[in-house]
């Protein structure tokens, strides 16, 4: 593999919220291991991956220059963006008026929401529930009503459209909120599945949010379709949220962006955006933005779906054969992992909150599913190296999932 996904990077005083934050945050961190173990960071949503050599060499050839003044996104950074979503995605007729920046995809989440809502409007959200919408929303005064995800026979977590039409409809609602791929389920949506979601939206006169910020990491095997590109109607009343973050691991650097269709929603967007004065783009942001978007970005990412779906095909084998009463629908995108732990806990007289100590306490730093809305679920990032990845899969077993 060209790529280095195997080198096990020492992420200790280098800004790392995953490695130096244990504790920090209450209610959300895991605690700190006892003596003897060493962390495995399996919470924060970043990978411990050294991102594409072209990023850092633009961002170093850039540094080199002593100025860091005023400037306006360069021909580069659009070109950047259109090729990427042509190539990966199958988008024509992008132009670089429908894209613009946002200081992160939250952010544009609650520009669009302070335009087509009004103060304590309903928002539809599918659960299990992003813990980013949930604060974002509640702190924002906008009311969540949730639509479960539900498993089919295969396990396969779906859209419920019966329960999200009678909610529509009920709670007249103009505005949901659409993660695709599904985060923290992993479900690659179908164009199909998406249609006719689109379709209600259509029907109850939704505005559409649609996060895809893990559109780039689908496992082997899925595909993703853009929410824009099911329908007309789609392309007019869908707000995309993207960004490289996720993809190449820059959520230090700070950088979204937006493609909206719709002249009259982009232009009212933007101006909500810019009320605040602080949605700017960093300069180094913007170069690291073309750097990943080089030829050797393409195939880094390639290399690194390969890397995940290996990853994830390992963790849920070893559940299966090893944590009798854990359960979990394999993802299907994105490089989280959502256990449920309900018959586990269950059968071993256990309280989530036991177990999720009983990892913490060995360097297993993985994340407390109740905040995404999974009321016996552990979140855990496989954006790791294999090596670790299976030293933390032995740790459970020894230590955490045993009889």
């Amino acid at each position: 593999m060209k790529y280095d996904f195997t080198t096990i990077i020492d992420r200790r005083g280098r800004d790392a919220l995953a490695v130096d934050g244990l504790g920090t945050i209450p209610g959300m961190s895991p605690d700190k291991p006892k003596e003897g173990f060493d962390v495995i960071p399996l919470w924060v949503a970043d990978m411990n991956f050294p991102t594409v050599p072209t990023i850092t060499d633009a961002i170093i050839e850039r540094a080199k220059h002593p100025a860091f003044g005023y400037f306006s996104p360069t021909d580069e950074y659009f070109d950047g963006i259109i090729r990427w979503h042509e190539s990966r995605n199958g988008v024509t007729g992008l132009t670089r008026e429908a894209i613009g920046y946002e200081n992160g995809v939250l952010g544009g989440v609650i520009s669009t929401l302070k335009v087509i809502c009004s103060a304590g409007d309903k928002i539809l959200v599918h659960s299990p529930t992003y813990i980013g919408f949930t604060s974002s929303l509640t702190n924002n005064g906008y009311k969540i009503i949730h639509s479960p995800l539900k498993k089919d026979e295969d396990g396969v977590f779906r859209m419920d459209f019966d329960d999200m039409e009678t909610k529509l409809k009920e709670h007249k609602i103009h505005a949901a909120i659409f993660c695709s791929p599904h985060n923290p389920c992993g479900r690659v949506w179908e164009r199909e599945e998406i249609s006719r979601a689109m379709e209600l939206f259509r029907k109850y006169d939704v505005y559409v949010i649609s996060d895809e910020i893990w559109s780039d990491l689908t496992l082997e095997g899925h595909k993703h379709i853009p929410t824009q590109s099911v329908s007309e109607d789609a392309r007019e009343r869908t707000v995309a949220l993207y960004a490289p973050s996720k993809t190449f691991n820059l959520a230090g650097l700070v950088g979204s962006y937006h493609i909206i269709y719709n002249s009259w929603l982009r232009e009212r967007i933007e101006k909500e955006s810019s009320l605040p004065h602080y949605n700017e783009m960093n300069v180094l942001s913007m170069h690291a933005l073309v750097g990943a978007y080089k030829p050797e970005g393409y195939e880094w990412v390639d290399q690194l779906r390969h890397v995940l779906t290996e990853n994830v095909e390992f963790a849920c084998r070893y559940i299966s054969e090893n944590f009798d009463g854990v359960e979990v629908s394999r993802p299907q995108g994105t490089y989280m992992l959502f256990m449920d732990c309900s018959r586990y806990c269950r059968n071993h007289g256990k309280t989530i909150d036991e177990v999720l100590k009983a990892g913490w306490d060995v360097g297993v730093a993985w994340q407390d599913g109740r905040a995404f809305h999974g009321a016996c679920h552990i979140r855990l990032n496989l954006a790791s190296p294999l090596s670790r990845i299976e030293e933390a899969f032995d740790r459970m077993k020894k230590y955490v999932f045993v009889d």
